[in-house]
């Protein structure tokens, strides 16, 4: 599905030669690297602070501690999406609120998340899913008007422009807070766990530090509960070297897209990925919709032939035991629920080759014949 391991050798000699800075240097912790990794990035999303932290999910998590959420308090997400999502809402005793996606582009319906808006609700959080943003538009008109935070899960859509009425902007950066991920898979991944928050706001920047450092400001002054959560040196050290070629493996996810779009377009039993109109998709995962159930029977016979194939994901968060403590027995997203039993996600990745993508090609023509 992805090949880090072509990938590192094509920037093997620059990766090396950061990570032998850093083992020179010795400063493993907060070290230089991590310092320039958050000055780099801002000034590529044009965002104001970037703090980094261990992972995606402590990204989140910071986030609605920085927002001052309290227990019992709601927020309201999608059903179709990865765990940690929904995981973090559920770890800080808040109570989750799902609504459906599109069927076609897979994220959040803006109309649900009005609908599903209540007097205890506090913050919305969509996710720019597979590598295409959210109608942010009209979730920002949506947040504004019944003054409720906006927090962007942006873990598998770094480098994508959204285009408003006002010009394009780097999705991660239009919310109160965007959370990301540096997950070796990711669009910019690096060699073991990372993420970050995004935000133009200096008084929430200056929460989201201090909670992910043991809430202090100052080494032994702990001003608020906080936890450990940092970014190791030697990653940033890597992130350093990837984000210069982030544009360019974004360009690669795209041009391998639409291989597939234009390969599987005539397929009446395949749904293409479908777009959203302002956002660009940069292509975290490639995933057909494969209908009349002939998905687990496509994935089977593609694993006949040497092709992987991933579904993401088997199940609706809405149907997971985990929060099922939250979900009424009644609750029904059909399109959340449809995907399931539809989606198939294709190998889409910098380093993939044409013989690769014909034999993919070739693998699910077969299939239809």
């Amino acid at each position: 599905m992805v090949d880090l391991q072509t990938q590192y050798y094509r920037l093997k000699q620059e990766i090396d030669t950061a990570m032998q800075e850093v083992i020179e240097s010795s400063a493993f912790i907060n070290g230089p690297a991590v310092k320039e990794f958050q000055a780099g990035l801002a000034e590529y999303l044009n965002a104001k602070h970037v703090i980094t932290c261990g992972n995606g999910t402590d990204a989140l998590q910071a986030a609605l501690v920085a927002l001052d959420l309290q227990p019992g308090d709601e927020v309201i997400t999608t059903a179709f999406t990865f765990i940690a999502t929904v995981e973090v809402i559920g770890l800080m005793n808040l109570t989750p609120v799902l609504v459906d996606v599109d069927p076609h582009t897979y994220t959040i319906i803006p109309e649900q998340v009005e609908a599903a808006i209540t007097p205890r609700t506090k913050a919305i959080i969509p996710v720019h899913l597979f590598g295409q943003g959210a109608d942010m538009v009209r979730l920002k008109e949506i947040a504004r008007k019944h003054n409720l935070y906006l927090i962007e899960d942006a873990a598998q859509c770094l480098g994508a422009d959204y285009t408003t009425e006002q010009g394009q902007q780097k999705l991660g950066t239009m919310g109160d807070i965007g959370c990301t991920s540096f997950f070796p898979s990711k669009n910019l991944g690096c060699f073991g766990d990372g993420g970050a928050c995004i935000t133009n706001d200096d008084k929430i920047a200056e929460k989201l530090r201090m909670f992910v450092n043991h809430g202090a400001k100052i080494k032994y002054y702990h001003e608020t509960i906080g936890v450990n959560s940092r970014l190791d040196t030697l990653q940033a050290a890597i992130l350093n070297v990837k984000l210069p070629y982030l544009d360019d493996f974004n360009k690669r996810r795209q041009k391998v897209a639409a291989f597939y779009d234009n390969a599987f377009k005539d397929i009446a039993e395949i749904d293409i990925p479908g777009r959203n109109t302002r956002s660009e998709h940069v292509f975290h995962q490639y995933v057909l919709r494969v209908k009349n159930g002939k998905r687990d029977e496509l994935k089977e016979w593609l694993k006949q032939k040497d092709i992987p194939a991933m579904v993401y994901y088997p199940v609706a968060l809405h149907k997971q035991k985990a929060f099922e403590k939250w979900m009424n027995n009644d609750v029904s997203l059909p399109n959340s629920e449809k995907l399931t039993e539809e989606v198939l996600a294709l190998p889409v990745h910098t380093e993939i080759t044409t013989e690769q993508l014909e034999h993919i090609k070739n693998g699910i023509l077969s299939f239809f014949k």
